[in-house]
């Protein structure tokens, strides 16, 4: 039987070298995804932009450090990740910083290291950003985030683009145009653009071509009512991935191709230059990059009702299925070319109804076998946590059959180097 391959690297081994559970990252599949999308801003856009990585799908040094190779920059969305961003001296010109509720001391911070960009999600925030600016006497550029009310179709949990959305100010009743009303009138902060984030796993570019066109005439309105040209233009990201064979995504240039298009076409109807256009994908360049190792455990077969494999790790270092019923595709990686034999459930170790992947179809497990879980390289570390006092596991990044940690195993100790 065939081990699974991932990365040029034998997955079985890397469970036995650096124990399960254990994240796996591919570092050319994360560069190739990277370059997919810089170069169709490249190609379909000569208007320019910049992609930014979404790093809230993987904020880790060696990811800041991968985007800024590729030409990247990043959004941040909290002070952790500007810090880590920083950390991995990340250009601070290239951040931009994002938030539905930053505090004074994230904006403190964000203006003291100048980052490129501050997006504002509401009133309150630009209020106390044009005050923190003042102390500081600095004129930072913000964007401002707008609820384009763009139907998109995923899962409820993710859409972020309507009314109902704790993000943003909604196009409807004047709302966003009393803010760049208020952002003009004030001396300590500079309005650039408009920022827009409909949802996440998105497979059809239409949504995306419809909030772009919203945003870009309300860009118009505002240079009508008020004399300003906004030269910003950002889409936000929700790009959608293969995590099963369910799931039918786009090719990740297709969404620049099909946008540029709708821009071009109503800047020139309307007579308005063309904006600078930012992307911001984050699922789309590490999900599929990664994949997550576990060693089965206890295995229990209720007859006539379900099968149970357990495995050493669950809903502390993934919750995803917990949170929104995420599925996922599964490799038995010690007999990876084995033909499925049997249905059944991938059951974590926490003390919850804790579940990684509900009915699937596998080769006959045995405990000690090693199951590789696929498109785990987003919001699997990010959202892992110590529930059961559980330690995070460690993350190897792998290149043509190189491999090196760069996130270590927490150790017990690591667990309590906080209480007293």
């Amino acid at each position: 039987m065939s081990n699974f391959i991932f990365g040029g690297c034998n997955t079985v081994e890397l469970a036995q070298t650096y124990g399960t559970p254990l994240y796996v990252m591919d570092e050319e599949a994360i560069r190739r995804n990277c370059r997919i999308y810089k170069n169709s801003i490249d190609a379909f856009y000569n208007g320019g932009g910049m992609i930014l990585y979404a790093s809230k799908a993987l904020s880790a040094k060696f990811m800041y450090r991968i985007a800024n190779e590729e030409g990247l920059g990043v959004d941040v969305a909290s002070g952790g990740e500007l810090f880590t961003a920083l950390a991995a001296d990340f250009p601070p010109e290239k951040i931009y910083f994002h938030g539905n509720n930053k505090t004074r001391d994230e904006l403190a911070m964000a203006l003291d290291n100048n980052v490129g960009r501050i997006v504002v999600d509401n009133i309150y925030e630009l209020m106390l950003l044009d005050e923190v600016a003042a102390e500081k006497g600095v004129v930072p550029k913000i964007l401002f985030r707008i609820k384009p009310g763009v139907e998109a179709h995923t899962h409820e949990f993710v859409k972020v683009g309507g009314i109902d959305s704790k993000f943003g100010i909604p196009l409807e009743h004047g709302e966003a145009m009393e803010f760049v009303r208020r952002a003009l009138s004030l001396s300590n902060v500079e309005l650039v653009g408009v920022h827009a984030h409909i949802g996440s796993q998105i497979f059809d570019y239409a949504p995306f071509e419809l909030a772009a066109l919203k945003l870009f005439n309300f860009m118009c309105e505002a240079r009508d009512k008020f004399g300003v040209t906004l030269t910003e233009l950002n889409l936000g990201g929700g790009y959608g991935i293969k995590y099963t064979q369910d799931d039918n995504p786009i090719s990740y240039d297709k969404y620049m191709e099909y946008i540029s298009v709708a821009i071009k076409s109503a800047a020139k109807r309307l007579d308005f230059p063309l904006p600078y256009v930012l992307m911001e994908p984050g699922r789309s360049i590490v999900g599929d990059a990664g994949v997550t190792l576990y060693t089965v455990g206890g295995i229990k077969d209720i007859k006539g009702v379900r099968k149970y494999i357990s495995v050493d790790g669950g809903m502390a270092d993934n919750p995803r299925y917990t949170m929104y019923g995420a599925k996922y595709a599964a490799t038995v990686a010690n007999r990876a070319d084995a033909p499925p034999a049997e249905v059944v459930t991938v059951a974590g170790r926490c003390c919850e109804t804790d579940t990684l992947i509900k009915d699937i179809s596998l080769p006959e497990i045995s405990v000690g076998d090693i199951l590789a879980v696929h498109c785990t390289g987003a919001y699997n570390y990010a959202l892992s946590s110590n529930y059961n006092k559980l330690p995070r596991p460690a993350m190897v990044l792998v290149s043509n059959g190189k491999h090196r940690v760069v996130v270590r195993r927490e150790s017990y100790e690591d667990l309590i180097k906080n209480e007293e």
